[in-house]
């Protein structure tokens, strides 16, 4: 995504309690600290691996930063979920309706939003956006948790990983 991209891109500004107060473009959310809504998925595969990734060094946020989530802002008028299955396509080429798993309000990095953190199980190829992923593997459980510990990894990712370990599976 360009700086061009993040102008234009319009987002629902919500509150506290993740209620739609406006819509305003997504770099004013930042530039104010407006929390926003952003959706994420986590891939498995049948195996139960994690798909973990590294964006590129030319990314506008946390270049070369490694992440388990994939995903993005939710545009107006969409679901979490919608939003989901629609980066999940962008990002990786597959098609499918991912699972919600949990939502929560994050500080963030670089400014506040609400997260809605999603699941799906991968069973065919992926197609990674060089855009958007330089690199890309399957991990343990274990793998994933030490990876989770090193700087490279995404600050919010990390809140993120606590919380869905914390949370109950079905």
């Amino acid at each position: 995504m360009t700086a061009a991209d993040l102008t234009s891109e319009l987002v629902e500004r919500v509150d506290e309690h993740d209620e739609i107060v406006g819509v305003v473009s997504r770099s004013e959310a930042i530039r104010q600290g407006w929390p926003h809504r952003i959706a994420t998925v986590v891939c498995r595969d049948p195996a139960g691996r994690t798909l973990v990734h590294r964006r590129p060094d030319h990314a506008a946020r946390f270049p070369g930063g490694f992440n388990w989530l994939l995903g993005g802002a939710v545009e107006v008028g969409e679901s979490y979920e919608e939003a989901a299955a629609r980066e999940l396509a962008e990002e990786l080429g597959v098609r499918v309706f991912p699972r919600f798993v949990l939502k929560f309000p994050c500080a963030g990095a670089i400014s506040p939003y609400w997260l809605g953190l999603h699941e799906v199980v991968v069973t065919g190829p992926v197609e990674p956006d060089p855009e958007e992923i330089a690199w890309h593997d399957w991990l343990t459980d274990l793998e994933l948790a030490e990876l989770v510990r090193h700087e490279a990894f995404v600050p919010d990712a990390r809140e993120a990983f606590r919380r869905y370990l914390a949370e109950p599976r079905p």
